[in-house]
């Protein structure tokens, strides 16, 4: 080959390896897109210690927050078989084996990778609030033994503990207006708002024994001690809330029980009547007395049995009721709730859940009803006796069937004159379940718990199109194939030479 030749040959491929080498770079700069790769599930997992039972909660989210806050929803729900671990009382270690079944199964339902990243909390409420006033070391034998079943599996224990009856209010009152998409919303277009209109609601919780009433009030709370101050999805809220111990379900037909006994004749037969007519009940006196709600009489012989014979009185039922509910003025009067205790008036729609929402579903009154047809069905189911009552539902338990007058009369006195809902009955609505989700307070506390879980960081990446990928190689390729020839042509003499 001539040098004149070569040199044209070697000018044209070094033209084009610049040409392909531009288009390359060009094809590499350009155009990139950016995509987000889903964030991974992560779950927690929240026991509830109540009075009469223990429930689990498995809750998920996904790693990425907003503003903060997991964006969480109810996976799996388990009961506890047995009594509330409060009962456990001669046999602490059997507390910590009665949890086992529901962590069997929440363990199934999480990925085997994910199980030590999970975190997991106890909360106990009143019963465990009594027992530590009876007796402080007992309770927190029971704690430790739940502590130590928990840690036995591979989930990440966070600790158990007793809550406090605001932090049980609090918590409930954030898990109903989460539901309700009061604090944060999901559009259409994906993305997740804090509603302009967003309404909040006021949390009415009775359990077995204590209740809550949470709200935000209109004007400032007037004592600190009340006021519950939180922070969620970059908004603050101040709430007032109070729990009442001693005034849960089960604790107030308890004072009415120990009432009905230190104000009857001596008589082995005591009548009862919120109790329907044909039923009766024996009980020991050490079972009457067995709580710090209830003082003991004069003369108390723990062994002694009492007979509580039910006479089917609806308005001596009601009428009793009051006398077990202090409704007595408090310091800041007229703004006033149970107990001499300050609550300003209520404001806004109500939700009221647990024993409310079991008592008048039963009755068939849930979700709303009149105030008038709640009075007159309250009094009708009274009315009647007890052979009755067992034959129209047969499958309800004796121990269950026999307090539903007791406790709808004990929640119209509570709602009508210690909260006063008298003019705003309407307002309240009874329900077991908003968005397919228990209502109470385990996801309340999951929420306000994933402010403290790290978020995940971003995991995005950037690339191109396959097409512009495709042709990007292509170019550098045949960048390449060029350069290799300009070097052949180089190196490669002529024959001539």
């Amino acid at each position: 080959m001539g040098i004149q030749m070569k040199a044209i040959v070697l000018g044209a491929a070094m033209a084009a390896v610049a040409c392909s080498t531009i288009i390359a770079l060009v094809l590499s700069l350009a155009n990139h897109q950016t995509l987000d790769q889903p964030y991974s599930t992560q779950y927690g997992i929240v026991f509830d210690a109540g009075s009469t039972h223990t429930a689990l909660f498995l809750y998920q989210w996904l790693g990425n927050k907003e503003n903060n806050t997991g964006v969480v929803s109810q996976k799996q729900s388990c009961d506890v078989d047995g009594d509330g671990i409060s009962s456990y009382v001669e046999n602490p270690p059997a507390a910590g084996e009665s949890l086992k079944k529901c962590l069997d199964i929440a363990k199934a339902v999480i990925p085997e990778g994910q199980r030590k990243a999970t975190p997991v909390y106890l909360g106990a409420t009143a019963g465990m609030r009594l027992l530590r006033l009876q007796n402080p070391s007992l309770a927190d034998s029971i704690l430790a033994e739940v502590a130590k079943t928990i840690q036995s599996y591979q989930f990440d224990f966070r600790g158990s503990r007793i809550l406090s009856g605001i932090e049980e209010g609090a918590y409930g009152w954030i898990t109903i207006n989460y539901l309700l998409e009061s604090f944060i919303k999901h559009t259409f277009e994906g993305l997740w708002i804090h509603p302009k209109a967003g309404k909040i609601i006021g949390a009415l919780d009775l359990g077995g024994a204590s209740t809550q009433i949470s709200f935000t009030p209109k004007d400032p709370v007037r004592l600190p001690d009340s006021a519950f101050n939180l922070q969620l999805y970059g908004y603050k809220y101040e709430l007032y809330t109070y729990s009442y111990l001693c005034y849960g379900k089960d604790q107030a037909l308890k004072k009415l029980q120990a009432y009905l006994h230190k104000t009857a004749e001596p008589t082995s037969v005591i009548s009862h009547p919120c109790y329907h007519e044909g039923y009766k009940l024996n009980v020991t006196l050490a079972e009457l007395y067995n709580s710090p709600c209830v003082a003991k009489p004069n003369n108390f012989n723990p062994t002694a049995i009492v007979t509580f014979s039910g006479t089917g009185n609806s308005s001596l039922c009601l009428s009793l009721m009051e006398n077990i509910v202090n409704l007595t003025d408090c310091a800041l009067s007229p703004d006033c709730g149970i107990d001499g205790a300050y609550q300003p008036p209520v404001n806004g729609e109500f939700l009221a859940f647990s024993a409310y929402f079991y008592t008048f579903d039963f009755l068939g009154l849930a979700p709303k009803a009149p105030l008038t047809r709640v009075l007159s069905t309250i009094e009708t189911h009274c009315n009647k006796n007890w052979t009755t009552l067992t034959a129209e539902n047969p499958s309800i338990k004796a121990k269950y069937l026999r307090d539903y007058c007791a406790s709808a009369h004990y929640i119209m006195t509570i709602l009508l004159k210690g909260y006063k809902f008298s003019n705003t009955w309407d307002q309240i609505s009874f329900e077991k379940q908003v968005a397919d989700t228990d209502v109470g307070w385990t996801l309340g506390y999951m929420l306000n718990l994933t402010n403290m879980i790290p978020s995940e960081r971003s995991r995005s990446v950037t690339g191109v199109v396959h097409s512009q990928w495709a042709a990007q190689t292509f170019f550098i390729v045949f960048a390449l194939f060029l350069s290799l020839l300009i070097i052949g042509i180089l190196f490669v003499r002529d024959p001539k030479h």
